[in-house]
């Protein structure tokens, strides 16, 4: 097999410029022919140059600066000859590096002051400009320019105060002579030659850097193809494809209904638009257009990118860290699958576009209509995506756009209105299934109805054979109404561990109504928002998305169609029946929508509810009259204290205290077998509450 090369690079390329022979300068310089674009609707195009080529080969291809990352990402060269190839390209910050490094530094843009401060030690010729008053006799005194040269050495730069405008520094140059340091002002130098060789040779190296920079949106990207060594006038077929950045192609479609009463089905047609953005004229190329979205990013691969590494100890110094180290697992080695048979033999193109970019045979061929026939695109199957194919050569110049034709098809469909709840009137729509046999993009469709223009519709990616539905307008005789309403009964009661589960019955029930004013019936189609947490009762729907449910209907001709949409949903509720009062169980055991067996058992719950409330009142009553002769206790002690036991209001005093202790000893009695009682009650009603177990649905 002979050696081929695939050098993988996402480039932009505007053009491509081939120089024959061993190096740049010797050869003949070729035009590798642009032959097919493909534009993908994820913002990328991909380009395919092909051509014949002998001998070696220098390939120079500029392309946009933006585009650099990109560029390094996938480039392929399919060349069979040359099985060493180079790639070469000035990287971001060549330039500013390549300056730098000269002897005469000048990548700042310095002024002259700083470019002589930096040349220290430097030896350099001056040509100086000095003005001398020659003085004639009987004629005015006139000034004169005088040239004089000066060799010496750069020893610095200072800055002196100007004459005649203080505050103003200008930039003075020390020069080391042979007869001793000279302060010269730079406006008084006319030439500066440099006399060391090595500093012209790096100035002027400067001076072409930045000269061949100037562009600064464009770089270069220089490909050696050394063709075979062996045989070096042997021809071959050389192919150069990329992706590139590129607008998205769009698309347009025009749907006519047809008149009525006529038998023919309406017609649908599409056209690509497409736009040429690049530096390259097409020229009777191979253009197709694929519809899908692929997983497209950018990654900073062009400028050079530096790791910072840790600095580490001195292997000399130190002690050596204990480490572990896990022991080796052999892993099973599972043989490689074998290839799926191809149904074609494959052509090389780059993965974003697809795994496959052939055009089928069985595309669809042109439509016959009124004037002749319109070549449409031939639509095929590109991997996980759809490419449409233009059937002729275009050609294309450079920023210029144009439409081609995409598809067109007599497909089904039928004009309906459509009402999504929202508005006063319904939307004028159609439903049409895609009969093109081809996968069509979103677009904008343009509708005629009748013969004159209806309005504009949006749709989607239309698959092959799908039925959608498209509206472009609203039917200004047709107006709706819409009104909602809920209802809700018991579906099912259970009881068990103390706990009540009732489950409600909530019937949404919203009512469209319509009023038809036109003279003719209509058919509608209702696209109601659907409950996800609801079931539809009412009426019968035979069209659904995630979303909606869809409802036909007929309107009739003036008449007013009321029509109700009834979906159920179950909403339960729990209840703790320990913590309920006599009031609650009271409203439970006489609601008729709770079973019998249920009431029965509540009932029972109550009486025993009643029992445990009694009880918790006898305590709190018995509670009441102790705190009550507590608090008489208390005042007569300190009526006590007032008169004195010895006198005879004090002796009542003390016989009403011995009563009153008596009658508190009694109340504190009563008062713990009252709350035996009440533990007695709670305990016979929490035991009946917790061993029910019932259901009912």
């Amino acid at each position: 097999m002979k050696n081929k090369f695939v050098f993988l690079l996402f480039l932009f390329l505007p053009s491509l410029v081939f120089t024959q022979g061993v190096s740049e300068s010797q050869g003949e310089t070729t035009n590798l022919p642009l032959r097919k674009v493909v534009i993908l609707t994820s913002g990328l195009a991909y380009y395919e140059h092909s051509g014949s080529l002998n001998g070696a080969a220098n390939i120079v291809i500029p392309f946009r600066l933006e585009a650099m990352n990109d560029a390094l990402g996938t480039l392929v060269i399919n060349d069979s000859a040359s099985a060493n190839p180079s790639v070469t390209y000035q990287s971001e910050n060549t330039l500013i590096q390549t300056l730098r490094s000269l002897t005469v530094d000048i990548s700042d843009s310095p002024d002259l002051a700083t470019i002589l401060s930096r040349l220290r030690g430097a030896e350099v010729e001056l040509i100086l400009n000095r003005v001398h008053l020659i003085l004639t006799p009987g004629e005015s005194t006139e000034p004169q320019m005088v040239q004089n040269t000066q060799i010496g050495r750069i020893a610095g730069i200072e800055y002196q105060e100007e004459t005649y405008s203080p505050g103003r520094r200008l930039p003075y140059l020390i020069l080391n002579t042979d007869r001793g340091l000279n302060s010269i002002s730079l406006n008084n130098i006319n030439s500066i030659k440099f006399l060391d060789p090595n500093i012209e040779r790096d100035l002027n190296r400067a001076l072409d850097l930045i000269s061949a920079s100037r562009n600064s949106n464009n770089r270069n990207l220089m490909i050696n193809l050394p063709g075979n060594l062996n045989s070096p006038n042997t021809r071959r077929n050389v192919t150069i494809s990329y992706v590139i950045p590129s607008p998205v192609w769009k698309v347009s479609y025009r749907l006519d209904l047809g008149l009525p009463n006529q038998s023919t089905r309406p017609l649908f047609q599409g056209w690509a638009i497409v736009d040429n953005d690049s530096d390259t004229d097409w020229n009777n190329i191979s253009l197709s257009l694929v519809a899908g979205r692929p997983t497209s990013f950018i990654q900073e691969l062009y400028p050079p990118y530096n790791v910072t590494r840790p600095v580490l100890p001195l292997s000399i110094a130190g002690t050596s860290e204990a480490v572990t180290h896990e022991r080796s697992i052999v892993a099973e080695r599972v043989p490689a699958p074998a290839a799926a048979p191809m149904a074609r033999s494959a052509v090389p193109t780059n993965a974003m576009v697809a795994e496959e970019s052939i055009m089928m045979d069985s595309a669809r061929s042109g439509y016959t209509v009124a004037g002749g026939t319109i070549q449409t695109a031939a639509g095929a199957d590109a991997g996980g995506q759809f490419e449409f194919t233009i059937r002729t050569p275009v050609t294309l110049n450079r920023r210029m756009s144009a439409m081609f034709p995409l598809v067109e098809a007599n497909i089904e469909a039928r004009g309906v209105l459509i009402y999504n709840g929202t508005g006063r009137h319904p939307r004028l729509g159609a439903e049409i299934t895609n009969t093109s046999q081809m996968k069509l993009p979103a677009g904008p469709i343009t509708v005629y109805d009748g013969g004159v223009y209806a309005g504009d519709a949006l749709i989607e990616f239309w698959n092959e054979g799908e039925k959608r539905f498209i509206s472009f307008g609203e039917d200004l005789a047709v107006t709706a109404n819409t009104s909602r309403s809920n209802t809700t009964a018991i579906s099912a009661v259970s009881v068990s561990g103390g706990l009540m589960v009732i489950s409600n019955s909530v019937t949404h029930t919203r009512t469209y109504t319509f009023l038809n004013s036109a003279s003719v019936q209509k058919q509608m189609v209702i696209e109601h928002q659907r409950n996800p947490n609801a079931e539809l009762i009412s009426p019968r729907t035979e069209d659904q998305t995630p979303a909606i449910y869809r409802f036909n209907v007929t309107l009739p001709a003036n008449r007013e169609t009321v029509v109700d949409v009834n979906e159920r949903q179950i909403v339960s509720q729990r209840i703790s029946l320990v913590s309920q009062n006599i009031n609650s169980f009271l409203s439970y055991s006489t609601n008729q929508e709770i079973p019998a067996n249920v009431r029965n058992a509540l009932s029972r719950a109550a009486e025993l509810r009643r029992a445990v409330e009694t009880a918790e009142t006898s305590v709190r009553e018995l509670e009441a009259h102790r705190n009550s002769l507590i608090a008489d206790q208390d005042r007569i002690r300190r009526n006590l204290e007032a008169v004195g036991n010895q006198s005879s209001q004090g002796q009542e005093y003390l016989r009403r205290l011995v009563t009153l202790d008596n009658e508190i000893d009694n109340a504190a009695s009563n008062i713990q077998r009252a709350q035996n009682n009440v533990r007695t009650a709670r305990a016979a009603f929490e035991n009946y509450i917790n061993g029910l177990n019932l259901n009912n649905r």
